[in-house]
Protein backbone atom coordinates (compact mmCIF):
# COMPACT_ATOMS: atom_id res chain seq x y z
CA UNK A 1 0.00 0.00 0.00
CA UNK A 2 1.45 3.13 -1.23
CA UNK A 3 1.99 6.17 1.70
CA UNK A 4 1.87 9.89 1.18
CA UNK A 5 3.54 11.10 3.76
CA UNK A 6 3.31 14.86 4.53
CA UNK A 7 5.38 17.18 1.83
CA UNK A 8 4.44 20.73 3.44
CA UNK A 9 6.35 21.58 6.36
CA UNK A 10 3.94 24.58 6.72
CA UNK A 11 0.46 23.27 7.81
CA UNK A 12 -1.57 24.53 10.56
CA UNK A 13 0.25 25.59 12.99
CA UNK A 14 -1.59 27.86 16.25
CA UNK A 15 -1.45 31.12 14.70
CA UNK A 16 -0.74 31.27 11.35
CA UNK A 17 -3.46 30.93 8.97
CA UNK A 18 -2.65 29.06 5.37
CA UNK A 19 -3.63 30.25 2.05
CA UNK A 20 -6.43 27.75 2.26
CA UNK A 21 -8.69 26.50 5.28
CA UNK A 22 -10.92 23.90 5.65
CA UNK A 23 -13.91 23.72 8.22
CA UNK A 24 -15.23 20.76 8.97
CA UNK A 25 -12.49 18.03 8.29
CA UNK A 26 -15.38 14.76 7.86
CA UNK A 27 -15.08 12.65 5.30
CA UNK A 28 -15.45 15.63 2.40
CA UNK A 29 -13.70 17.55 3.80
CA UNK A 30 -10.76 15.34 4.46
CA UNK A 31 -10.74 13.98 0.94
CA UNK A 32 -10.48 18.17 -0.20
CA UNK A 33 -7.54 18.32 2.35
CA UNK A 34 -5.86 14.82 1.15
CA UNK A 35 -5.89 15.59 -2.27
CA UNK A 36 -4.02 18.95 -1.71
CA UNK A 37 -1.51 17.93 0.67
CA UNK A 38 -0.83 15.34 -2.14
CA UNK A 39 0.74 17.79 -4.10
CA UNK A 40 2.41 20.05 -1.26
CA UNK A 41 -0.54 22.47 -0.55
CA UNK A 42 -1.46 20.74 3.10
CA UNK A 43 -4.41 23.65 4.27
CA UNK A 44 -5.34 24.55 7.76
CA UNK A 45 -7.80 22.60 9.48
CA UNK A 46 -10.60 23.96 12.11
CA UNK A 47 -13.41 21.60 13.71
CA UNK A 48 -14.60 20.34 16.91
CA UNK A 49 -12.74 17.57 17.25
CA UNK A 50 -8.83 18.14 17.88
CA UNK A 51 -6.78 15.29 16.05
CA UNK A 52 -3.01 15.36 15.26
CA UNK A 53 -3.45 15.16 11.28
CA UNK A 54 -6.29 13.20 8.68
CA UNK A 55 -6.32 9.62 7.12
CA UNK A 56 -7.92 8.68 4.01
CA UNK A 57 -7.72 5.33 1.45
CA UNK A 58 -8.37 6.26 -1.77
CA UNK A 59 -7.89 2.70 -3.54
CA UNK A 60 -4.08 1.01 -2.24
CA UNK A 61 -2.81 4.16 -1.39
CA UNK A 62 -3.22 5.58 1.93
CA UNK A 63 -2.75 9.50 2.68
CA UNK A 64 -1.74 10.62 5.43
CA UNK A 65 -2.64 14.55 5.99
CA UNK A 66 -0.81 16.42 8.80
CA UNK A 67 -2.78 18.35 11.58
CA UNK A 68 -3.44 19.81 13.77
CA UNK A 69 -7.28 20.33 13.68
CA UNK A 70 -7.20 23.12 15.82
CA UNK A 71 -10.86 23.53 17.87
CA UNK A 72 -10.64 27.16 18.82
CA UNK A 73 -11.49 29.92 17.13
CA UNK A 74 -9.58 32.11 19.03
CA UNK A 75 -6.10 30.78 17.36
CA UNK A 76 -7.17 31.84 14.11
CA UNK A 77 -4.65 34.56 13.35
CA UNK A 78 -6.63 36.52 10.42
CA UNK A 79 -8.64 35.30 7.24
CA UNK A 80 -7.52 32.60 4.87
CA UNK A 81 -7.71 33.16 0.82
CA UNK A 82 -10.06 30.00 -0.10
CA UNK A 83 -12.14 28.49 2.75
CA UNK A 84 -13.81 24.99 2.24
CA UNK A 85 -16.76 24.59 4.37
CA UNK A 86 -17.06 20.92 4.39
CA UNK A 87 -20.01 20.43 7.74
CA UNK A 88 -23.01 19.31 7.13
CA UNK A 89 -26.26 22.31 6.95
CA UNK A 90 -27.42 21.15 10.44
CA UNK A 91 -24.31 22.42 11.36
CA UNK A 92 -23.55 26.27 10.04
CA UNK A 93 -24.95 27.79 12.78
CA UNK A 94 -22.35 25.75 15.18
CA UNK A 95 -19.50 26.83 12.65
CA UNK A 96 -20.39 30.57 12.45
CA UNK A 97 -17.44 31.47 14.86
CA UNK A 98 -14.93 29.67 12.28
CA UNK A 99 -16.43 31.71 9.44
CA UNK A 100 -16.35 34.71 11.21
CA UNK A 101 -12.29 34.01 11.95
CA UNK A 102 -11.44 32.58 8.88
CA UNK A 103 -13.67 34.89 6.33
CA UNK A 104 -13.15 38.11 4.91
CA UNK A 105 -13.75 40.65 2.13
CA UNK A 106 -11.05 38.87 0.30
CA UNK A 107 -11.71 35.21 0.94
CA UNK A 108 -13.70 33.21 -1.42
CA UNK A 109 -16.07 30.37 0.49
CA UNK A 110 -16.42 27.15 -1.36
CA UNK A 111 -19.98 25.43 0.32
CA UNK A 112 -19.26 21.26 0.32
CA UNK A 113 -22.85 20.89 1.16
CA UNK A 114 -25.71 18.89 -0.03
CA UNK A 115 -28.99 21.05 -1.09
CA UNK A 116 -29.89 24.02 -3.54
CA UNK A 117 -29.76 26.37 -0.99
CA UNK A 118 -26.35 26.38 -0.19
CA UNK A 119 -25.83 30.63 -0.54
CA UNK A 120 -29.08 31.86 1.39
CA UNK A 121 -28.08 29.29 4.61
CA UNK A 122 -25.04 30.03 4.83
CA UNK A 123 -24.49 34.07 3.79
CA UNK A 124 -26.41 35.10 7.14
CA UNK A 125 -22.85 33.78 9.02
CA UNK A 126 -20.22 35.13 7.24
CA UNK A 127 -18.69 38.65 7.78
CA UNK A 128 -19.18 41.57 4.91
CA UNK A 129 -17.63 40.94 1.49
CA UNK A 130 -16.98 37.35 1.63
CA UNK A 131 -17.86 35.30 -1.65
CA UNK A 132 -20.16 32.35 -0.94
CA UNK A 133 -19.92 29.99 -3.83
CA UNK A 134 -21.74 26.86 -4.14
CA UNK A 135 -20.74 23.37 -5.18
CA UNK A 136 -22.05 19.93 -5.85
CA UNK A 137 -20.24 17.06 -4.50
CA UNK A 138 -20.24 14.52 -6.79
CA UNK A 139 -17.99 11.47 -5.15
CA UNK A 140 -18.83 8.93 -2.10
CA UNK A 141 -16.77 9.27 0.71
CA UNK A 142 -17.24 7.32 3.63
CA UNK A 143 -15.83 7.97 7.92
CA UNK A 144 -14.79 4.49 8.96
CA UNK A 145 -15.03 3.76 12.89
CA UNK A 146 -11.20 4.35 13.48
CA UNK A 147 -12.04 8.11 12.51
CA UNK A 148 -10.17 7.60 8.38
CA UNK A 149 -11.79 8.07 5.70
CA UNK A 150 -12.14 6.14 2.56
CA UNK A 151 -12.72 7.35 -0.84
CA UNK A 152 -14.62 5.23 -2.92
CA UNK A 153 -14.27 7.17 -6.12
CA UNK A 154 -12.22 10.09 -8.13
CA UNK A 155 -13.29 13.36 -6.38
CA UNK A 156 -15.25 15.84 -8.95
CA UNK A 157 -17.14 19.10 -7.76
CA UNK A 158 -18.78 21.47 -9.97
CA UNK A 159 -19.02 24.81 -9.67
CA UNK A 160 -21.30 27.76 -10.78
CA UNK A 161 -19.59 30.11 -13.76
CA UNK A 162 -19.49 33.01 -11.01
CA UNK A 163 -17.32 35.52 -8.79
CA UNK A 164 -14.84 33.12 -6.61
CA UNK A 165 -14.62 30.02 -9.04
CA UNK A 166 -11.85 30.75 -10.43
CA UNK A 167 -10.15 31.05 -6.94
CA UNK A 168 -11.49 27.38 -6.32
CA UNK A 169 -10.45 26.13 -9.80
CA UNK A 170 -6.80 27.78 -8.99
CA UNK A 171 -6.39 26.04 -5.47
CA UNK A 172 -7.17 22.99 -6.47
CA UNK A 173 -5.62 22.39 -9.93
CA UNK A 174 -3.07 19.87 -10.71
CA UNK A 175 -4.92 17.79 -8.03
CA UNK A 176 -6.54 14.62 -8.37
CA UNK A 177 -10.12 16.22 -7.72
CA UNK A 178 -11.64 17.80 -11.04
CA UNK A 179 -13.00 20.93 -10.72
CA UNK A 180 -16.07 21.25 -13.23
CA UNK A 181 -17.51 25.10 -13.68
CA UNK A 182 -20.68 25.12 -15.03
CA UNK A 183 -23.01 27.93 -16.96
CA UNK A 184 -26.20 25.75 -16.04
CA UNK A 185 -25.59 25.23 -12.11
CA UNK A 186 -29.09 25.15 -11.45
CA UNK A 187 -29.38 21.80 -13.80
CA UNK A 188 -26.44 20.34 -11.74
CA UNK A 189 -27.52 21.24 -8.76
CA UNK A 190 -30.91 19.93 -8.70
CA UNK A 191 -29.69 16.53 -10.44
CA UNK A 192 -27.70 16.10 -7.42
CA UNK A 193 -30.56 17.27 -5.11
CA UNK A 194 -32.59 14.58 -6.96
CA UNK A 195 -30.24 11.81 -5.50
CA UNK A 196 -29.93 12.93 -2.56
CA UNK A 197 -33.99 13.18 -1.90
CA UNK A 198 -33.84 9.52 -3.08
CA UNK A 199 -31.32 8.56 -0.54
CA UNK A 200 -33.50 9.68 2.05
CA UNK A 201 -35.20 6.22 1.64
CA UNK A 202 -32.19 4.48 3.17
CA UNK A 203 -32.59 6.21 5.98
CA UNK A 204 -36.00 5.65 6.48
CA UNK A 205 -35.52 1.83 5.74
CA UNK A 206 -32.15 1.52 7.51
CA UNK A 207 -30.36 -0.06 4.58
CA UNK A 208 -27.93 0.36 2.15
CA UNK A 209 -27.76 0.44 -1.88
CA UNK A 210 -29.15 -2.79 -2.02
CA UNK A 211 -32.42 -1.86 -0.98
CA UNK A 212 -32.98 -0.35 -4.20
CA UNK A 213 -33.11 -3.70 -5.62
CA UNK A 214 -36.75 -4.32 -4.44
CA UNK A 215 -39.14 -4.16 -6.96
CA UNK A 216 -41.53 -2.24 -4.72
CA UNK A 217 -38.54 -0.01 -3.39
CA UNK A 218 -37.52 0.94 -6.98
CA UNK A 219 -41.20 1.70 -8.17
CA UNK A 220 -41.41 4.11 -4.85
CA UNK A 221 -38.07 5.65 -5.84
CA UNK A 222 -39.55 6.60 -9.46
CA UNK A 223 -42.87 7.99 -8.22
CA UNK A 224 -40.73 10.61 -5.72
CA UNK A 225 -38.07 10.87 -8.18
CA UNK A 226 -40.94 12.15 -10.40
CA UNK A 227 -42.12 14.35 -8.08
CA UNK A 228 -38.49 15.73 -7.12
CA UNK A 229 -37.86 16.36 -11.33
CA UNK A 230 -41.67 18.62 -11.64
CA UNK A 231 -40.30 20.51 -8.87
CA UNK A 232 -36.94 21.42 -10.34
CA UNK A 233 -38.67 22.00 -13.53
CA UNK A 234 -40.54 24.82 -11.90
CA UNK A 235 -37.54 26.32 -10.64
CA UNK A 236 -35.61 26.08 -13.99
CA UNK A 237 -33.83 23.61 -13.99
CA UNK A 238 -32.99 21.72 -17.17
CA UNK A 239 -33.74 18.06 -16.92
CA UNK A 240 -34.98 15.36 -18.90
CA UNK A 241 -37.77 12.79 -18.61
CA UNK A 242 -34.61 10.27 -18.77
CA UNK A 243 -33.39 11.34 -14.98
CA UNK A 244 -35.29 9.50 -12.46
CA UNK A 245 -34.57 6.61 -14.00
CA UNK A 246 -31.12 7.09 -14.08
CA UNK A 247 -30.57 7.68 -10.98
CA UNK A 248 -32.61 5.14 -9.69
CA UNK A 249 -30.25 2.86 -12.09
CA UNK A 250 -26.85 4.67 -10.46
CA UNK A 251 -28.10 3.45 -6.91
CA UNK A 252 -29.17 -0.25 -8.45
CA UNK A 253 -25.40 -0.46 -9.88
CA UNK A 254 -23.87 0.67 -6.87
CA UNK A 255 -22.31 -1.73 -4.46
CA UNK A 256 -25.11 -3.43 -2.09
CA UNK A 257 -23.07 -2.05 0.59
CA UNK A 258 -22.88 1.52 -0.61
CA UNK A 259 -24.11 3.82 2.36
CA UNK A 260 -24.85 7.82 2.59
CA UNK A 261 -23.75 10.32 4.56
CA UNK A 262 -28.00 10.59 5.49
CA UNK A 263 -28.08 6.91 5.95
CA UNK A 264 -24.49 7.03 8.86
CA UNK A 265 -26.07 10.03 10.05
CA UNK A 266 -29.26 8.01 10.88
CA UNK A 267 -27.29 4.86 12.30
CA UNK A 268 -24.93 7.84 14.80
CA UNK A 269 -28.45 9.08 15.95
CA UNK A 270 -27.14 12.66 14.60
CA UNK A 271 -29.71 15.05 13.11
CA UNK A 272 -30.42 14.62 9.70
CA UNK A 273 -30.59 17.04 6.84
CA UNK A 274 -34.25 15.95 6.13
CA UNK A 275 -34.66 19.42 5.44
CA UNK A 276 -32.71 20.70 2.75
CA UNK A 277 -32.37 17.22 0.46
CA UNK A 278 -36.20 16.43 0.65
CA UNK A 279 -38.19 19.12 2.69
CA UNK A 280 -36.96 21.66 0.20
CA UNK A 281 -39.00 19.55 -2.66
CA UNK A 282 -41.96 19.69 -0.46
CA UNK A 283 -41.30 23.49 0.34
CA UNK A 284 -41.01 24.46 -3.01
CA UNK A 285 -43.58 21.94 -4.52
CA UNK A 286 -46.29 24.23 -2.28
CA UNK A 287 -44.99 27.59 -3.45
CA UNK A 288 -45.54 26.02 -7.47
CA UNK A 289 -48.56 24.80 -6.66
CA UNK A 290 -47.09 21.52 -7.20
CA UNK A 291 -48.65 18.32 -5.35
CA UNK A 292 -45.66 16.22 -3.87
CA UNK A 293 -47.47 13.32 -2.20
CA UNK A 294 -44.66 10.99 -2.07
CA UNK A 295 -42.47 13.46 -0.72
CA UNK A 296 -44.78 15.07 2.19
CA UNK A 297 -44.83 11.66 3.72
CA UNK A 298 -40.84 10.88 2.85
CA UNK A 299 -39.68 14.26 4.58
CA UNK A 300 -42.58 13.90 7.36
CA UNK A 301 -41.05 10.50 8.13
CA UNK A 302 -37.62 11.47 7.99
CA UNK A 303 -38.54 14.98 9.79
CA UNK A 304 -39.64 12.46 12.84
CA UNK A 305 -36.79 10.38 13.08
CA UNK A 306 -34.24 12.90 12.86
CA UNK A 307 -35.70 15.59 15.44
CA UNK A 308 -38.88 13.35 17.53
CA UNK A 309 -40.60 13.71 19.80
CA UNK A 310 -40.34 10.12 21.35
Amino acid sequence: MAVTEPQNPHGAARGHTPPVAIIGPGAIGATIAAVLHEVGRSPGLFGRTARDGLEVFAGEERILVPGPVLTDPAAVEGPAEVVFLAVKATQIAAAAPWLTALCGPDTVLCVLQNGVEQTSTVSPHVPPGTVVLPSVVWFPAQAEADGSVRLRAEPRLTLPEATGAERVVEALQGTRCTVEVSSDFASVAWRKLLQNAAAGLMALTGRRSGVFARHDVADLTLAYLQECLSVARAEGARLGDDVPGEILARFQSSPADMSTSILTDRESSRPLEWDIRNGVVSRLGRAHGIPTPVGDVVTTLLAATSDGPG
